[in-house]
């Protein structure tokens, strides 16, 4: 958990409750950024509301502790601002797949450089156990009236259908296999998607560690398991052959990396093609007053920049009425 001479473990106590998976993700985070080498400095954790939403106090690196279902577009802006950054976002099933269901797929549609770590439960545990949306229909936990009356959302499935071009899963309690998964997704350029089965022992007395100890098993294991697109031709029949192993749950949980694909461009990418001078110059290297405190950008300098942008939209909306 350390890199020459970094400690990344915090001095802040960790008060999940005792038994819980979180322990397992954070000790695999650790490890992760320890073996990565990661300068502190350059790294943000990026995290919302829930359990899941205390990971960056624990980690001694930037960290931004944002609001219900808002983590991902906080990342979105930061790494925008400053694309050197390694930009992870950490998560509950609630919080990313509820009310943050919207950004998440949108954050796929873009493939922005950035990691997505979903700590799956399928509870909302800090607010005492109601059914989040990866509970199975007529799943009844024990904080539960009644059995869920919702379907569930197969993470893995949306996840591909939104376009994230690395997809996987992992296990809290198989905290090397976890760590190695935590790795390649950084390393991955594009969207990337983890699916952490998260034990909750307080809350979901269903799909417990011992549950999970039965049933999970490594895709790697499968020597005819190939998840990387190669070629764009290899795109479809994969991200078919990932989806359907991806429904596989009763007897069998598979965890691993389910897709890559290399061959998509990312968003930053995209956005240099539009921006000549990004990512070169971005808002995290540029100053926004003079000494005089004037803006640095005046009317004519800000045409030169987005000169093009400026006539393109104006063309689109000549003749449109005020909404």
């Amino acid at each position: 958990m350390e890199s020459k001479g970094v400690s990344y473990k915090s001095s802040v106590w960790v008060d999940w409750c005792p038994g819980c998976g979180n322990f397992g993700i954070l000790t695999a985070v650790l490890k992760a950024f320890a073996e990565l080498k990661l300068d502190p400095s350059e790294t943000v954790i990026v995290s919302g509301i829930g359990c899941s939403g205390k990971l960056p106090h624990f980690v001694n690196v930037n960290g931004v502790h944002t609001l219900h279902g808002r983590a991902i577009p906080f990342a979105m802006g930061i790494k925008l601002a400053n694309p050197e950054l390694t930009v992870v976002v950490h998560g509950g099933d609630g919080d990313l797949l509820g009310i943050g269901a919207g950004h998440f797929v949108a954050l796929g549609r873009r493939n922005l450089d950035i990691v997505v770590a979903l700590h799956n439960n399928g509870v909302y545990g800090l607010t005492k156990g109601q059914a989040s949306p990866t509970l199975p229909l007529d799943t009844k936990t024990k904080a539960l009236p009644k059995p869920n009356i919702q379907q569930a959302i197969n993470p893995i499935a949306l996840a591909i259908a939104s376009g994230y071009t690395f997809v996987a899963r992992g296990y809290a309690f198989e905290g090397e296999h976890l760590k190695n998964i935590i790795i390649e997704a950084i390393k991955h350029k594009g969207a990337a998607f983890i699916d952490i089965l998260q034990p909750c022992v307080t809350f979901n007395d269903i799909f417990t560690s011992e549950y999970y100890g039965k049933r999970v098993y490594r895709l790697e294991k499968d020597q005819s398991w190939d998840p990387v697109v190669r070629d764009p031709g290899e795109r479809v029949p994969k991200m078919l052959k990932a989806i359907e192993r991806s429904m596989e749950w009763s007897e069998r949980i598979p965890i691993g990396v389910f897709y890559v694909d290399n061959t998509i461009s990312t968003f930053e990418e995209r956005l240099s093609s539009r921006l000549k001078v990004y990512p070169e110059i971005n808002p995290a290297n540029s100053s926004i007053m003079t000494e005089e405190s004037k803006s640095v950008i005046d009317n004519a300098k800000f045409k030169k920049i987005f000169g093009d942008l400026i006539v393109s939209v104006s063309k689109r909306t000549q003749g449109r009425s005020p909404q």
